[in-house]
């Protein structure tokens, strides 16, 4: 094999910085490095101000920003959130009697404690608060005399055995068992709505505050003879925020895995710790500028540090490993420094802009923690520009590198182990074996690909692990009450008092039929259903009444009656009214079987007297979620694919490299979604940004490889020779990279938090896929379309 040249070949070995031409270089170059001390002062002066921003940051969630705004679901909800309090946010605490059922002195003065301190909760919609203790829980029956009701819980309780039965009778009376008394009549649940804003200051509510409140409330009464079960949105939210603090551990493991890694490959520790701390000032800046501009962390935008980190950590030791060499071939530190700005910044510039394109696509996804990720991440990755395309540059040209790491930089000869691996890539058997190999990969991971599901595969929170307190109390909940806790709400609206009209609560009444017939329905209920039930009670409780009146003036008191007793099944003007359907779960197959009977019932329905309008309810509005997501999932693709191919094309020049470059990353893609499905996890919020994030980072690799090897061939090299050298100057550090990403990212697989977890997994997997599609592909993909550029043959 003839000598394989090197990309710093055509520039001259200088030994002294009194030979090299300070004036040399673009414009850029000069400024940056002809100044470097003012440079390096202000971007400490940056770091400094930054700094004090991060402690401004705050983590937090919110209801409303999981919601796809630009939903016509989720539109129709806000519309109508003012009458659907009972369907909105909310928290559902279950206290279960240990040593008896629910009708027992101590148990119900435990109760009652709780009951009044999650009532002082303040974010709580107090008028809608329902448990045993609350005079909104009322029953009812028909007597000779008429209809006799009051409170579940005597007004004149005691504690006494006969106002203990009495209480037994009139949960009874009030059908409670399944609902708000387990079936089991051990445990009693207190219902919690929740607003979307304080009412005393107007700002949103804060989940992490709630959630504190509760678990001290849960924490005063563990010992008192009772268990206590939460579940709700605001409870995920908190045990997901609890769970973030766990994450810094992580980082932290992170940066010692990239420092050893990186340190067992150069084997110096001045320009590792540089790299280092390059990475971390680029976190720095980026959570800093976030708190000064009002912006917070939520359980998504947490992980963004994470990738900040992880791609200056990339884009890093390449310029390590480029002043290196040079330094190892006897160049001044100062001029090996310049050196590698000029071959590598343009091609450190390009990817990073290839990073924020593939964040910044996100932005387009009408999901506000999606847009706050991305925000976030593109702010991150525009500041690794300052920070390790520049800083880094310039501070090793003051440390250089050990003479050790310099001379061991070259230690490498025609036999590199990656030659003797990679090259023969670019030959024809080599060549035809990887792509051969790849289309078969490709067609099998397209035809497994076509069963990637939308939404969530597991019953519980699947942002939890299934045996986290959260979705242990879940399935406490779920096997003790008849009600599902995934709701589907369909929103009946008409003018106001339309609620009580004959023709819309028997149109309710056609739709529920065809709820209740649906696989996946539990039971459903609403003003229509429970309309029955009142009419008959009207006329003695005969069940030759079980039906509903067309006469105004009673089906009038009857829905009266119906608001009395279940005041979030239609609101005070009788204008809005919810149908629930209760589910047995939340998969994406079982929410749209239900939005298509609605939407179909809507079609034919639908009329200047009432609508019927899609959705509210947990389930409602992840139904939303799901149709967002599968509407956005190929449209960001196709956006991200776009603008990675513009930016490539704009560095090579060249729509063949274009190729070359790209057709790597698609089948890492097609990759990810085949094991998405083998894993058993669904394209939702969570997962969705990963695929883009894989590409935007993906790409990296190839612009590094590609550059040198057609800047070689543009000399004239051929491509075996040219591709050799671009293995041994950047190639290395491609590997190098692809490992260290990926063994950072998978320490987030032990993250109790599932969707994390699931993030690190994938995200690890497609770093290593890259790394070796663009090692493997590239060379045969140059073959194939770039044996011949201009200025060289192969």
């Amino acid at each position: 094999m003839a000598h394989i040249p090197t990309p710093t070949t055509s520039q001259k070995v200088i030994a002294r910085v009194e030979d090299f031409d300070v004036r040399s270089g673009t414009l850029l170059e000069r400024l940056i490095f002809n100044h470097r001390r003012m440079l390096i002062g202000v971007l400490m002066l940056l770091t400094l101000v930054f700094s004090f921003g991060v402690f401004k940051l705050h983590i937090t969630a919110s209801f409303e920003n999981m919601m796809p705004r630009s939903s016509e679901f989720i539109r129709n909800y806000m519309d109508n959130a003012g009458a659907l309090r009972g369907l909105g946010n909310s928290v559902r605490v279950v206290v279960e009697n240990t040593s008896g059922d629910v009708y027992n002195e101590t148990y119900l003065k435990t109760l009652q404690k709780i009951n009044d301190s999650m009532y002082a909760i303040p974010g709580v919609d107090r008028s809608f608060v329902k448990s045993l203790w609350m005079p909104l829980v009322r029953w009812a029956e028909v007597t000779p005399d008429g209809f006799q009701g009051g409170p579940v819980m005597p007004e004149d309780y005691n504690g006494s055995s006969d106002s203990l039965e009495r209480l037994r009778t009139n949960v009874g009376k009030a059908g409670l068992v399944g609902s708000l008394v387990a079936s089991d009549q051990r445990s009693s649940m207190i219902f919690l709505p929740l607003m979307d804003r304080y009412a005393d200051t107007g700002l949103p509510l804060d989940m992490k505050d709630v959630w504190s409140r509760i678990e001290d409330i849960r924490a005063t009464h563990a010992g008192d003879g009772v268990n206590i079960y939460v579940i709700g949105f605001a409870q995920l939210v908190g045990d997901l925020i609890d769970g973030l603090f766990q994450v810094a551990t992580y980082f932290i493991i992170a940066a010692l895995i990239a420092i050893a890694i990186i340190y067992l490959y150069t084997r110096c520790a001045r320009s590792t710790m540089l790299v280092v701390a390059c990475s971390l000032v680029a976190v720095t800046w980026q959570l800093g500028i976030m708190g000064l501009v009002g912006l917070d962390l939520d359980p998504y935008s947490i992980l963004v540090p994470f990738l900040v980190f992880a791609i200056g950590i990339s884009h890093g030791a390449q310029k390590m490993n480029g002043v290196m060499q040079d330094i190892g071939r006897g160049t001044h530190k100062y001029v090996a420094a310049r050196y590698t700005f000029r071959r590598l910044f343009v091609a450190g510039l390009t990817a990073l802009l290839a990073d924020v394109v593939g964040f910044a696509v996100l932005l387009l996804i009408d999901i506000p923690v999606i847009r706050g990720l991305a925000l976030a991440a593109s702010l991150g990755v525009a500041v690794l520009v300052f920070t390790n395309l520049v800083l880094l540059p310039v501070l090793l040209s003051y440390t250089g590198v050990s003479p050790a790491a310099a001379r061991l930089s070259l230690v490498e000869n025609e036999q590199h182990p990656f030659v003797r691996l990679f090259v023969p890539f670019t030959r024809p058997i080599g060549g035809r074996i990887a792509l051969g190999i790849a289309t078969v990969v490709a067609m099998a991971s397209f035809m497994v690909s076509l069963q990637l599901k939308i939404g969530d595969l597991d019953p519980g929170a699947p942002e939890l692990r299934s045996d986290s307190r959260y979705n242990r109390d879940n399935a406490y909940v779920t096997s003790h009450y008849q009600l599902s806790t995934d709701q589907f709400a369909v929103m009946v609206r008409t003018a106001p008092g339309g609620i009580n009209d004959y023709k819309t609560v028997l149109e309710m009444d056609r739709l529920e039929e065809l709820l209740r017939d649906l696989p996946g329905v539990q039971i459903t209920t609403s003003v229509s259903s429970l309309a029955r039930a009142y009419t008959a009670a009207g006329f003695e409780g005969d069940p030759r009444w079980m039906t509903l009146s067309r006469d105004p003036f009673t089906m009038t008191d009857v829905i009266n009656n119906v608001y009395v007793s279940n005041p979030e099944l239609v609101n005070g003007e009788r204008s809005v009214a919810p149908i629930v359907a209760f589910l047995v779960d939340h998969k994406a197959e079982t929410l749209q079987r239900v939005v298509d009977v609605v939407q179909s019932f809507a079609l034919t329905h639908n009329n200047s007297e009432r609508r019927f309008l899609l959705a509210a309810g947990s389930s409602g509005i992840e139904a939303a979620t799901n149709i967002a997501v599968a509407k956005a999932n190929r449209i960001m693709l196709l956006l991200v694919y776009a603008s990675v191919v513009a930016l490539c094309f704009i560095t090579f020049r060249s729509w063949r490299a274009v190729v070359v470059a790209v057709v790597p990353l698609a089948l890492t893609s097609l990759m990810c979604e085949a094991l998405m499905v083998m894993l058993g996890i669904g394209l939702k919020v969570a997962t969705l940004p990963v695929t883009a994030l894989g590409v935007g980072i993906g790409v990296d690799y190839a612009l590094y490889l590609l550059s040198v090897q057609l800047m070689l061939q543009r000399e004239g090299h051929s491509l075996e020779s040219a591709y050799a050298s671009a293995l041994k100057f950047t190639g290395k550090v491609i590997a190098l990279i692809g490992i260290t990403l990926a063994a950072a990212v998978l320490t987030w697989a032990w993250s109790p938090i599932k969707f994390q977890a699931d993030m690190g997994i994938l995200l690890g997997i497609m770093f290593l896929l890259n790394m070796v599609g663009a090692l493997v592909l590239i060379p045969a993909l140059s073959r194939l379309m770039l044996r011949r550029v201009s200025g060289g043959v192969a």
